[in-house]
């Protein structure tokens, strides 16, 4: 049985809970995300997850071909990114799971399977707290494209 928690970040979610202008280059602000992730796995998220941990991003639609890099394994759904982090978390059952998503279908569907649920500012640093539930993201802009 493995004993290190394994973490698991929704990458479309987690990059679009900030209007930050990701839609304009969601390659990159992928890859940014990915590369914020790498310290994690070393230092965990005090206080909640303590170090180590496995880092595993979940990516998908023109994000899918970002790379894993040292620390972070990436995940790429050939579908959905929810049903590929749901798999994820049924295939780990013998260990802690961490799934970061303000996505509320998905909290529900891996909280079903025994993993604790945090939100994207719990994984910036921001407190968060299992089962809370962020605030909405801001509303969309005008100007991005779908």
């Amino acid at each position: 049985m493995e004993t290190t928690p394994l973490l698991i970040v929704d990458a479309a979610n987690v990059v679009g809970s900030r209007p930050d202008g990701w839609w304009r280059d969601r390659v990159g602000a992928t890859t940014r995300l990915r590369d914020r992730l790498v310290p994690v796995g070393g230092r965990g998220v005090p206080p909640e997850l303590p170090a180590p941990a496995e880092v595993v991003l979940v990516v998908e639609g023109v994000a899918r071909d970002v790379p894993a890099t040292e620390g972070v394994r990436v995940v790429a759904a050939t579908g959905s990114g929810d049903d590929a982090i749901v798999d994820l978390v049924g295939a780990e059952t013998g260990r802690r799971r961490l799934v970061v998503t303000a996505d509320r279908t998905l909290r529900e569907r891996v909280r079903a399977l025994g993993a604790e649920v945090y939100g994207p500012r719990w994984l910036r640093g921001e407190r968060d707290t299992p089962g809370r539930v962020p605030a909405a993201p801001a509303a969309p802009d005008p100007t991005r494209p779908s």
